[in-house]
């Protein structure tokens, strides 16, 4: 199993970050993504548990479905179809610190093709670490 940490402190509290985070349409605003389509809205919330969003980027249509939703703390998902990777898990954490909010986005998967693992790690890496950048952006400018 491949595992890849992105860390950064954003300047707002955890409820303003966790607006932004579970907006799935309004990803494009920060995430290094073309588009974001949800697909099927969650049990209680549309951008809740059960939600299935289609991300399109970095050459790929990949499909997501949220499994965890808790405000403002938690946001976990796996990925159900479209890129070359298995038991893709994603999890992203918000904690309040001083100043502000520490935001952990995690992500396990195994590659499809054996071997793979560390490149696949490497772009996944930069992806997220630009979009928690841009997150922070948003947060803090609008």
């Amino acid at each position: 199993m491949t595992e890849i940490v992105v860390e950064s402190s954003i300047a707002a509290p955890p409820q303003r970050v966790w607006d932004v985070l579970i907006d799935h349409e309004g990803m494009t605003r920060w995430l290094p993504v073309r588009e974001v389509v949800r697909r099927r809205p969650g049990t209680t919330d549309p951008n809740g548990v059960g939600a299935v969003r289609t991300i399109r980027g970095m050459g790929l249509v990949i499909e997501e479905r949220v499994t965890e939703a808790k405000a403002p703390e938690r946001l976990a998902y796996e990925l159900t179809a479209g890129a070359p990777l298995r038991d893709h898990r994603g999890e992203v954490t918000l904690t309040m610190e001083p100043g502000g909010t520490r935001v952990r986005w995690t992500v396990r998967f195994r590659p499809l093709v054996p071997g793979t693992g560390w490149l696949l790690a490497f772009a996944l890496k930069r992806s997220l670490a630009s979009g928690l950048d841009g997150l922070a952006r948003i947060v803090t400018t609008g």
